[in-house]
């Protein structure tokens, strides 16, 4: 028998019938007539050469070959109504694996708090993090390889790219505690321009959004730095500031985490840089599908701080173009 040639839904009648014991049962139920329901049975019955339910006293019995589809039939509605319905992903029952991209910054920062939420929302599913430079060399994000980013919410700019507004992070400097030519707090203008530096190129080797960024506002207040040193990880410029004369420019929140951790001191450039607005970001592949929406509510109730404000729901775009 070709399946091709065959109206599944002749096998939907059969499974409400089963379901209710009646005829007129599965007509209520498939909202239908019971002459309908009535006539896609004799249509089954010539398909499949069985008479597949007989009359018993006022009720319908299965045939022995009914009885063995019962259970077929039950299976394959069962797992086709689980790939329409959108509310059936459980989170706590999960065994899925869901994939973030953030830099080492995140990794220090938020990755601590995403999963500790991770491991108590979804405690069978798995967590995988990968690096900037490997979803930009793959386009993870729009592929469906990554879930969801960590980043500037000017990512998001190409078409396809949704972002929710996360956090505000400032713009910082460090120096070792004991730098000979910068005292106190304050990284004034003559100071910048003077100091060695050491650059970030945490995007496949190539300078970031907030590189660009930066390198603008530079222009825009006539300044220069000579770098000396290019890494492509934030905790690796701090290490070198650590050890050398060099200053090195980071995310705010980083620059406090490595100096609790190393001998450094946090420094501010005058007149004050604008913080950066970081998003969650995730492509239009993955926006519909129940899991990964669970996955990024998850990041979002964990990271979002309130530093930003979020547009109501009517007045928020559905995504960011270019």
């Amino acid at each position: 028998m070709n399946l091709s040639a065959v109206d599944l839904n002749l096998f939907l009648v059969l499974h409400a019938v089963l379901e209710t014991g009646s005829a007129t049962g599965a007509a209520r139920q498939l909202h239908v007539t019971q002459s309908a329901v009535s006539n896609a049975l004799a249509r089954l019955r010539d398909v499949l050469g069985d008479p597949l339910l007989v009359r018993s006293g006022r009720g319908l019995v299965p045939t022995p070959r009914c009885e063995a589809l019962r259970p077929l039939i039950a299976s394959a509605v069962s797992q086709l109504q689980m790939a329409v319905d959108d509310n059936r992903f459980e989170p706590s029952e999960s065994t899925r694996q869901f994939t973030l991209s953030c830099g080492d910054n995140q990794d220090l920062c938020d990755l601590p708090l995403i999963v500790e939420a991770f491991s108590r929302r979804m405690p069978r599913a798995r967590l995988r993090v990968v690096s900037i430079d490997y979803v930009v060399a793959t386009d993870g994000v729009a592929t469906g390889d990554v879930d969801v980013a960590l980043g500037p919410v000017q990512v998001a700019s190409r078409e396809g790219f949704f972002a929710e507004p996360l956090y505000l992070d400032e713009v910082a400097f460090v120096a070792r505690k004991d730098h000979p030519r910068l005292r106190g707090t304050t990284l004034t203008k003559e100071a910048f321009c003077a100091v060695q530096h050491v650059d970030m190129n945490i995007a496949g080797g190539r300078p970031g959004v907030g590189h660009r960024l930066f390198a603008e506002l530079m222009k825009e207040r006539g300044l220069t730095r000579h770098v000396a040193l290019s890494v492509s990880h934030f905790i690796a410029a701090g290490i070198a500031a650590s050890r050398t004369d060099y200053v090195a420019g980071m995310p705010g929140r980083t620059a406090d985490a490595l100096c609790a951790m190393l001998p450094l001191k946090r420094l501010e450039l005058t007149p004050k840089v604008p913080p950066m607005v970081m998003a969650l970001i995730w492509h239009t592949r993955t926006h519909e599908d129940p899991g990964a929406r669970c996955f990024r509510e998850l990041v979002i109730d964990t990271l979002r701080d309130g530093s930003v404000q979020r547009p109501p729901p009517a007045a928020r775009p559905s995504r960011r173009a270019s």
